[in-house]
């Protein structure tokens, strides 16, 4: 079971626009909506899924509005916020940014799109790419597109339109992994993980059969091949274009591409991972006078990578003030609204070390006991590199026209949470 009704509301509770589905729950039952979120947020017990009576809402909020579903039934809740989300995407793709405004000044588009993307509250054409071939916002299209539906929305598939078009064939595959590390004071890794997309800009004739071949440990035992270095993905998620059955039986990943820029798939890798960017840090108090901060950032990758756009984030307390800064390079600056000193180092090569000194003025009052310890945070992206070690081995591509396309891989490490505690004198 799905939704009954969608509306989007603004951050009075005022309803922008909705579409009733099913009709089996009143529509004046929206009015409660606002009431419930506010005695929740009293109780500083917000929760995702609020219930007035036999009514359940389900809501997110984007922006300067709330999106919400509402169902008595026993609805599958990650279905409805997929699509919650994916509302948001599909309206961000055809508006730029998705706020009140953008919804007042596009009512007719809204009201199509919630048509095409909903039938009896399940999910149907989801696609933008596809909804906007018959979909615009012009008006006098609109009426036009009406009298021929692509055949993509009938097509067995749907997220590619027939007839695409390209003087030169090229597919550009990015592979991107974010890791994930927490470290105590005492520099011990407490837990880390490795999680990766593989991202698609696919600019292909025709309907082309991809192949896509990974350096998969278990694809690698099933063939009795185990040379070079191999990974155990996990909670491997896969774009819809992807042919599962083929994937289960012999771990092999074909599918047709959506035309232009898309997710493949993501995936997780449960290994133990040293940080990147090792920090280490003393917080120094003086009593009711200052306190002195020395941060030491080691790049602990390889030599010939470089880490590009690094931030590390030191927490500093809520009253300091008279900030100075010195560092071996990059510079320094304090951003009082969030308690933080930025230390930006635009190039960071990997064996390198570097240094930055932070001294504060603290008033006479003493205000240890209230503030908590936030951990250090570091920020950066790595290109031409792997933690993993997972490698694009092939990607082969057959169209039966017959011709020659390139395929471009790109690696990129960043970092995703990377939270280190400071030693404190």
């Amino acid at each position: 079971m799905s939704a009954s009704a969608i509306f989007v509301l603004d951050l009075k509770g005022k309803v922008l626009i909705c579409r009733n589905y099913k009709g089996d729950v009143d529509m004046a039952e929206i009015d409660h909506f606002m009431s419930l979120l506010m005695q929740h947020e009293e109780e500083g017990l917000i929760c995702p899924v609020m219930a007035h009576g036999n009514v359940h809402f389900m809501w997110i909020k984007h922006s300067n509005l709330y999106l919400v579903a509402t169902t008595n039934k026993n609805s599958n809740a990650s279905l409805v916020y997929s699509f919650l989300y994916k509302l948001v995407e599909v309206f961000t793709e055809y508006f730029k940014e998705l706020e009140e405004e953008s919804i007042q000044d596009n009512f007719v588009v809204v009201y199509e799109l919630l048509d095409e993307l909903m039938d009896f509250g399940f999910p149907q054409t989801t696609d933008s790419k596809i909804l906007q071939e018959y979909i615009t916002q012009e008006g006098a299209k609109l009426e036009v597109a009406k009298t021929k539906v692509p055949t993509t929305v009938t097509n067995a598939v749907s997220w590619r339109s027939e007839g695409i078009k390209y003087k030169k064939n090229e597919v550009f595959i990015d592979v991107i992994e974010s890791i994930n590390v927490l470290v105590n004071a005492n520099g011990s890794v407490m837990s880390s993980d490795i999680v990766g997309s593989i991202k698609l800009k696919t600019m292909l004739s025709g309907m082309p059969e991809l192949r896509l071949g990974l350096n998969d440990r278990v694809l690698f035992a099933l063939t009795g091949r185990d040379k070079g270095k191999t990974v155990v993905m996990e909670d491997v998620k896969f774009h819809q274009c992807v042919r599962l059955s083929r994937f289960e039986s012999d771990r092999t990943i074909s599918f047709i591409p959506p035309d232009g820029e898309s997710e493949l798939m993501s995936y997780r890798i449960n290994t133990h991972v040293k940080p990147l960017i090792w920090i280490e840090s003393v917080i120094e108090k003086f009593s009711h006078s200052r306190v002195e901060i020395m941060v030491k950032a080691k790049g602990q990758f390889k030599k010939q990578s470089v880490a590009n756009n690094v931030e590390v984030r030191v927490p500093v307390p809520s009253d300091a003030d008279s900030p100075k800064f010195k560092t071996s390079t990059g510079h320094a600056k304090y951003v009082p609204e969030k308690n933080l000193v930025v230390w930006t180092i635009k190039s960071f090569p990997g064996g390198k070390e570097f240094l930055m000194r932070a001294h504060f003025g603290l008033p006479s009052v003493e205000n240890d006991e209230a503030e908590g310890k936030p951990p250090i945070t570091v920020k950066f992206e790595i290109p031409y590199f792997t933690v993993s070690g997972i490698q694009v081995r092939y990607m082969k591509i057959i169209e039966k026209s017959g011709y020659q396309a390139l395929p471009w891989v790109r690696y990129i490490t960043q970092s995703g949470g990377t939270l280190l505690n400071s030693h404190q004198i």
